[in-house]
């Protein structure tokens, strides 16, 4: 952190402690008070910086998350490769990033899974997979920015659930996993486009019907 941090740096900064702690300790006080300790931040002002208690950690965790797989993956190394590498790789690494905390992260998805909650966890959810298509090159604008990242989200929360309780050498079983559903999301895509251009060669009944009313001479 800088001499003179701001708050949300404070948040980011403190956040992997308190995901720590909070595998032994839960999402609360004591996890975020240990980590401003460990850190070297007054614990007035840790409070301060999270005022929206166990939501507010968490978010700023996922938030540090997103860092973290972004650093592992910069740009030059994204573009070597097909689409589906990139977003295998970075779905990978961002598990990779919280392996050492899956009781952290479970305590964290019961937490947002309350009712109260449930709003934040799905805006938490899109920035996620939002990250992820960005750093794997998608500019789209229309329709598709919105099915491709419901899609990811499906898949990322489903590879997730498996990531959890995954035992395996080098959690061999979740990148399994990982690995069919997105094959399954590039024969999807690959029969949409189809579909689309299929559709682009059909006689239009819309433009039938007009040449019927307005006939060109």
């Amino acid at each position: 952190m800088t001499d003179d941090p701001t708050l949300d740096e404070i948040r980011l900064a403190l956040a992997p402690g308190i995901a720590a702690n909070a595998a032994f300790d839960g999402w609360g006080d004591a996890a975020r008070d240990m980590a401003a300790d460990a850190a070297g931040v007054d614990r007035d002002i840790a409070r301060l910086a999270f005022q929206d208690g166990a939501v507010g950690m968490i978010d700023a965790w996922f938030a540090s998350i997103d860092a973290a797989m972004a650093a592992a993956l910069p740009p030059d190394t994204l573009r070597t490769l097909p689409i589906r590498a990139r977003i295998s790789e970075l779905v990978t690494a961002r598990l990779t990033a919280m392996a050492q905390d899956r009781e952290a992260l479970r305590r964290a998805l019961a937490i947002l899974a309350l009712p109260q909650n449930l709003g934040h966890a799905a805006r938490l959810g899109w920035r996620s997979v939002d990250a992820m298509w960005r750093l794997a090159g998608d500019t789209a604008t229309d329709y598709n920015h919105y099915t491709k990242r419901a899609i990811l989200l499906g898949v990322y929360g489903a590879t997730v659930t498996v990531f959890l309780d995954d035992d395996s050498e080098g959690f061999a079983d979740t990148r399994a996993f990982l690995g069919r559903r997105i094959e399954g999301i590039m024969r999807f895509e690959k029969a949409k486009a189809s579909m689309i251009r299929r559709s682009e060669h059909r006689p239009s009944l819309s433009r039938f019907i007009g040449r019927l009313r307005y006939p060109v001479v």
